[in-house]
């Protein structure tokens, strides 16, 4: 008795987790919504230059190549920069292994993460703990909320999501690049969710 009690609860948590991704609802105060927690870095030459987007045309997806490392480890690492100046890195956004969603710059500004395309777009950095690159559940259903959000806000499709390997050839996000099906799926499920999103705007 108390096993099969046991079997349903992890079917009812397995169930509300795929739900949780398919949930296009969420509140927005101050512009941002509640999905999202906001913690930016400091203006800084290394991580955060405090340099003005002109237009957005574009998200881009990366994955942190850090593997099993936190959304908030790699904010930290990017605000560390304007210390360490060991390199010039950052992103818009953190995903993180539990779905977490970190905000390290404002969209309005430019971050340095995707080479020829930071003048235009969002870049998104998705934590992993698998080998091969894979997110798991819970970031890949908070990244494509975060994504379908984005291409809403700034009037994109899903035609206007790319990878970081799209820019520079780069194995970036490896799971999504090895795997071009994926991609579509990816690509996809974004699309779906902005539907949503539309029709509860």
């Amino acid at each position: 008795m108390i096993l099969a009690i046991l079997i349903l609860l992890g079917l009812f948590r397995c169930s509300a987790g795929r739900m949780a991704g398919r949930n296009a609802s969420y509140t927005v105060k101050d512009g941002v919504p509640d999905f999202i927690t906001v913690d930016l870095l400091t203006v800084n030459p290394y991580s955060r230059p405090g340099t003005a987007l002109k237009s957005v045309n574009g998200v881009v997806i990366h994955y942190t190549a850090n593997q099993g490392s936190s959304a908030q480890a790699n904010r930290d690492y990017f605000e560390g920069l304007k210390d360490s100046h060991v390199t010039k890195a950052s992103a818009h956004f953190v995903v993180g292994l539990k779905g977490e969603v970190i905000q390290c710059i404002p969209t309005a500004e430019m971050a340095y993460a995707s080479n020829s395309r930071n003048s235009d777009t969002v870049a998104i950095e998705c934590c992993y703990r698998k080998a091969d690159g894979s997110f798991e559940s819970a970031t890949y259903a908070s990244v494509i909320k975060l994504t379908a959000w984005l291409c809403l806000k700034y009037n994109l499709s899903a035609e206007d999501v790319i990878r970081h390997y799209d820019v520079t050839g780069k194995n970036c996000p490896k799971y999504y690049v090895e795997h071009p099906d994926k991609w579509k799926t990816f690509r996809k499920d974004v699309n779906a969710m902005l539907k949503k999103m539309k029709k509860n705007s």
